[in-house]
């Protein structure tokens, strides 16, 4: 039960200051100890069982470079999908950035391997006009590593406060220009979260997933989310039975963007990122 994985009391109150100066200003933001390891050991089984299943399947696993994919899964795919969604900092956050009216567009994870190598700097999509010209976030991303993340692992790495940098020069409006690179080195922060944190970003914020030199695995839940007048629901699929939607409560339905199904058909996921293949040059 959630009151049981959950270790953040749903009484707490997230100041709507604290969660938009973070988000707007760096660009991530993260709450510590949100889930309990126990929870987050769960997790990392359905992961793994669901990435062995996804390489065996053709168009399960997208590459995101050499030796890291991305897997999109369906929410009833993993036990605990209802205690994320519905956690009080996550929702906490998406009410205030996103909007009372939020909508969950997407779930899934990465992973990267053992052997994989530096990303280019990049974004996850082209920046919207709302945020080009209106200088509005309209979409966020949330992650849960799934083990404890050290150096040698090819963490995380952000720039901060680039999720406001004008695409000039960006292939596909994602890759900015290598004589930007300096930058986002100068700027880079390395992420190297525990077993039962969450954190909260933009993904127009420039970012890269780092060379991972150890014998591990480091996967990473991805919950995507949106406001309304985004259009990220459109790169994904997600897709509930009727029998599970049924047990879900109805403040959890009410910010679901999803098809209802009678038996679960396969993913093929259709947000490729073709420029991360070959990793940085």
């Amino acid at each position: 039960m959630m009151e049981e994985v959950i270790k953040e009391k749903t009484s707490v109150s997230y100041e709507v200051a604290h969660i938009m100066g973070g988000l707007y200003g760096d660009g991530i933001i993260a709450l510590k100890g949100g889930f309990s390891r126990e929870w987050v050991q769960q997790l990392h089984e359905d992961v793994m069982k669901l990435y062995e299943d996804a390489l065996q399947r053709p168009g399960g696993a997208v590459g995101r470079g050499p030796k890291r994919h991305y897997v999109e899964i369906h929410p009833e795919d993993i036990r605990g999908f209802v205690d994320l969604a519905t956690h009080p900092w996550v929702t906490a956050v998406c009410k205030a950035v996103l909007g009372p009216e939020y909508k969950i567009v997407e779930i899934g994870f990465d992973v990267p391997m053992p052997g994989a190598v530096d990303q280019p700097w990049h974004r996850d999509f082209p920046a919207p006009e709302d945020t080009i010209i209106g200088r509005r976030l309209n979409s966020l991303a949330f992650n849960l590593t799934t083990i404890d993340v050290y150096e040698d692992m090819g963490p995380f790495e952000i720039a901060p406060g680039t999720q406001w940098d004008l695409p000039i020069g960006f292939d596909h409006g994602m890759f900015p220009p290598k004589e930007s690179y300096g930058r986002y080195q100068a700027l880079a922060q390395r992420k190297m979260p525990q077993m039962g944190d969450i954190s909260a970003r933009s993904a127009l914020t420039i970012h890269r997933g780092t060379a991972n030199h150890s014998v591990k695995p480091r996967p990473a839940l991805v919950l995507g989310v949106d406001a309304p007048g985004a259009n990220n629901a459109e790169r994904h699929d997600l897709q509930l039975t009727r029998t599970y939607f049924e047990t879900l409560p109805e403040n959890l339905r009410q910010h679901l963007t999803y098809r209802l199904v009678d038996k679960l058909e396969p993913i093929y996921q259709a947000h490729t990122i073709e420029g991360l293949m070959m990793g940085e040059a």
